[in-house]
């Protein structure tokens, strides 16, 4: 563990940039704590914080100090520069009576991603299983610099203790950042995770931690973990799901339900897609375009013959239990990672722990 002045996350930045890398983090925009590119550190949300969050509420509000990192969740996650809202997948071209098809080009700028929570981190490892054999994802993946964040402070809507996935960053990052800024010391702790970011710590001034500082990491974890005041408890919750998909309380749900899928938007892990093929006017060309989709939509579930769910409450019940049950048969792990950020997106504050708890105990 190595120790960073306010002035070495400058230091950090531009270490980045130096080795063309587009930054992309945190800043203040449209009273939310947002996701877009970064030129310096002084672009990030200082001072600001997001904590004040619950079903269908966000405020943001000053911290009264001057944290690089004090927010917690914003409503973007981070998939959408692994896997792009829309993407072309491959081209065909009218040559004379014949075509000529070839797949897209894929991009994969080196970017940086800065202030990575467990919780994302978590979830780009479920994608990482999700995407193992798409190229263009393995490759913006891997043109991909990770700096985490560890949260010492917990939102109202986290819960990320139950789901084995934070507050510390376990794995998954080049490089992890603590703040730690509540004592007269403005200061960040650097733990490398890989190779690529141990030999860039190398470059900048940093010093060894104390144990003074290894023991306010500790306490600042022991923190948000007090403050998360939801959880999932976990033990059958998959097989009860699974055993009980006729039950009525499905339909209670479906009744307060929009359908309006803000919860698989903002999920970090959620991968519903739809290819559809688009040609040109003329006919002459035609692309074959992979784009973001949901399970809350109807024609997501169309078959021949007819749509499979037709209505919200099945629609729901696919969602919550694919998230709670059927991804863990899938992928060995759970579809949520206690992000929480469905809650404070939805309209009508449905929450996904209260439900797990009130499916399971029905």
């Amino acid at each position: 563990m190595k120790r960073l002045h306010l002035e070495g996350l400058d230091a950090l930045f531009g270490a980045l940039r130096g080795a063309g890398y587009t930054l992309i983090g945190p800043r203040l925009r449209d009273r939310a704590i947002v996701l877009d590119e970064l030129e310096s550190a002084a672009e990030l949300p200082i001072g600001w914080t997001d904590r004040e969050q619950d079903g269908g509420h966000y405020r943001v509000a000053a911290r009264g100090d001057d944290a690089r990192f004090g927010y917690v969740t914003g409503p973007q996650g981070w998939k959408r520069w692994l896997f792009p809202p829309q993407e072309v997948l491959l081209r065909a071209r009218r040559l004379g009576q014949g075509m000529r098809i070839e797949a897209a080009t894929v991009e994969a700028p080196r970017r940086a991603f800065i202030g990575v929570r467990a919780c994302d981190l978590a979830a780009i490892a479920v994608q990482d299983r999700v995407f193992v054999h798409d190229p263009g994802y393995q490759a913006r993946r891997a043109a991909c610099f990770i700096v985490a964040v560890n949260c010492t402070e917990a939102g109202g809507t986290c819960f990320c203790v139950s789901q084995g996935s934070g507050p510390r960053a376990g794995a998954g990052f080049d490089l992890a950042l603590t703040e730690l800024c509540g004592d007269g010391q403005h200061r960040f702790l650097v733990e490398a995770g890989s190779q690529v970011g141990a030999t860039l710590l190398d470059t900048l001034d940093a010093v060894e931690a104390t144990a003074a500082d290894h023991e306010a990491l500790e306490a600042g974890l022991a923190r948000a973990r007090g403050q998360m005041g939801r959880r999932i408890e976990h033990e059958g919750l998959a097989a009860a799901l699974r055993e009980h998909l006729d039950h009525p309380y499905w339909q209670k749900v479906g009744e307060r339900c929009l359908g309006c899928a803000n919860c698989t938007l903002v999920c970090p892990t959620c991968f519903c897609a739809e290819v559809e093929d688009r040609m040109s006017l003329d006919g002459s060309e035609a692309e074959r375009v992979r784009h973001w989709d949901s399970c809350f939509n109807l024609e997501h579930s169309y078959v021949v013959g007819g749509t499979v769910r037709t209505s919200t409450a099945a629609r729901y019940r696919q969602w919550l239990t694919h998230k709670l049950a059927h991804w863990e048969t899938q992928f060995g792990v759970s579809g949520c990672t206690g992000c929480g950020r469905c809650i404070t997106a939805c309209p009508v504050g449905i929450d996904i722990t209260a439900e797990a708890a009130a499916l399971r105990q029905a």
